[in-house]
């Protein structure tokens, strides 16, 4: 069964010994995300804050509650959407691609019926601070929610768009928007409704259930509805309530909405954050101004958030298991529905918004830096430095297998590719930049442009020096009849037991 209700996904992770609940009161002054940075490295329960001092609506905090165990980081989320647990990666993408082949249409609900509306505040009866948001680093610019899904305008589809941008929060009734350019929502705020002279509705929605959460991390094209395929994803219809102040709809079971406008030609000052690289970024910086017009929410809300950046090149949070468990699924189906034949597309783990690695064939001369060309100027891709292509046999799942292609198989002289020399644009989030480069523009993006690079650690050709397919599945066959688990062989199928 799939759950439709972040609450009911807390009470999945508690039956299934997945998270653990704090009765004594514990600080949103870095306490609490202090405590989830230790679980994170040390692949603990999830911590579940049921009191948190300082805030005037009684509210649980829960940190990192997308963060899958080291071994599996898909595992929670496949339950929550249905899908057996203890399903191998290759297994966990095929089930997800299915599901994504169907998209649902949502079903919309009164208000009467909407978990969300419990609660209504409005004008002057608004107020941001009474809830926890957390402060997540020291260093940090301020207090943040940055475990959400935005929700906005969109001319071309009937539900809005759907997306994740973090907010910090300044007062009562502001926040400022993380919005760069290069993405959906940015774009339609800066080249759209900002010329216009226009406030852009927003609705930020905070503990929305999985599938949403998942849909938000996705890379929809333009026109089509993330909702549709929330709904495919968890094979149910997601329901949707329309908003106090504005015509968007929202996920009805949500544990908080803010409801607002973000300001035209106003910004705010934002962060600096210690982000998904591992580091401290900077320099603060001016983003759109979010002014809040109503908050709903229900009674005793669970406020999720993250620990980005917990631990230097290590990314196993709620925000790299999302990209891993369903960003990644989703960008393989796209680039086979766009023509290409790939295997798998897959965030590496450790950095999943910097670099992915792509199982391909290679069908004609040219066929990469083709494919490189179509990813890289995929709106969606805007945060990706670079490419892996690895044969299709190779799982890009494993970081040692995908260690051993570049190794055994790119030819430092003639593999690795610079794209797009100085013309595409940069996230100013990238470590490697220097202050200037970062720098303020207009819309969030670099002043500096970057070129973009791919490694080729394909074989190239259909040589095989190793032992003869047959040979290889007979041994793995002799192994598993002796006890070893099947999952480790790439040959079976986990899914039935038996071979491909």
């Amino acid at each position: 069964m799939t759950v439709d209700s972040f609450r009911a996904y807390l009470d999945l992770l508690d039956a299934t010994g997945s998270s653990v609940a704090f009765e004594e009161s514990m600080s949103w002054d870095l306490e609490a995300s202090a405590i989830t940075m230790l679980a994170n490295l040390n692949d603990g329960p999830i911590p579940v804050f049921e009191s948190v001092t300082g805030s005037e609506v009684e509210t649980t905090l829960v940190g990192d509650p997308y963060r899958g165990p080291q071994s599996r980081p898909w595992d929670q989320l496949a339950q929550a959407i249905g899908l057996p647990a203890g399903l191998s990666g290759r297994a966990y993408y095929d089930g997800v691609i299915d599901r994504l082949r169907a998209p649902q249409e949502p079903r919309v609900v009164n208000r009467d019926r909407a978990p969300c509306k419990a609660v209504v505040r409005t004008g002057a009866d608004v107020d941001l601070l009474s809830f926890p948001w957390p402060y997540i680093h020291q260093g940090d610019g301020g207090r943040y929610s940055n475990l959400h899904t935005v929700v906005a305008p969109d001319p071309d589809a009937q539900w809005g768009s759907w997306s994740s941008h973090r907010m910090m929060i300044h007062d009562d009734a502001q926040a400022s928007l993380l919005l760069l350019a290069g993405e959906q929502v940015p774009n339609l705020y800066y080249y759209e409704y900002e010329p216009r002279d226009e406030p852009m509705p927003v609705a930020v929605v905070v503990g929305a259930e999985p599938a949403v959460e998942c849909s938000a991390d996705m890379w929809i094209p333009t026109g089509r509805s993330e909702a549709a395929f929330a709904g495919g994803l968890k094979d149910d219809p997601v329901e949707l309530v329309e908003c106090e102040t504005s015509g968007l709809h929202v996920p009805a079971t949500a544990e908080v909405v803010i409801e607002g406008h973000v300001r035209p030609n106003d910004r705010l000052d934002e962060g600096p954050f210690g982000d998904y690289f591992g580091y401290m970024n900077g320099p603060r910086r001016s983003m759109p101004v979010f002014e809040v017009d109503a908050i709903t929410h229900r009674r005793e809300p669970r406020i999720p958030f993250c620990v980005e950046g917990t631990g230097v090149g290590y990314g196993q949070n709620s925000s790299s298991t999302l990209q891993l468990a369903a960003a990644g699924p989703d960008a393989t189906l796209g680039l086979r529905a766009a023509g290409f034949d790939v295997e798998l597309a897959v965030p590496w783990r450790f950095t999943s918004r910097t670099v992915w690695v792509i199982a391909t064939d290679q069908p004609y001369p040219g066929y990469l830096h083709e494919l490189a060309n179509f990813i890289f100027t995929t709106w969606g891709m805007l945060h990706i430095d670079f490419f892996v292509f690895v044969d299709p046999d190779v799982d890009p799942l494993d970081p040692r297998a995908v260690l051993t292609a570049i190794a055994l198989d790119a030819d430092p002289d003639a593999d690795f590719h610079q794209f797009g020399v100085e013309h595409m644009p940069k996230v100013p989030l990238n470590i490697y930049q220097t202050p200037d480069e970062k720098g303020s523009a207009d819309v969030g993006t670099s002043k500096a442009k970057t070129s973009k690079a791919y490694i080729d650690a394909t074989t190239g050709d259909e040589s095989d020096d190793g032992d003869p397919p047959d040979l290889r599945k007979r041994a793995q066959e002799v192994l598993v009849d002796a006890g070893v688990a099947a999952d480790r062989f790439d040959l079976l199928d986990e899914r039935d037991g038996e071979f491909e």
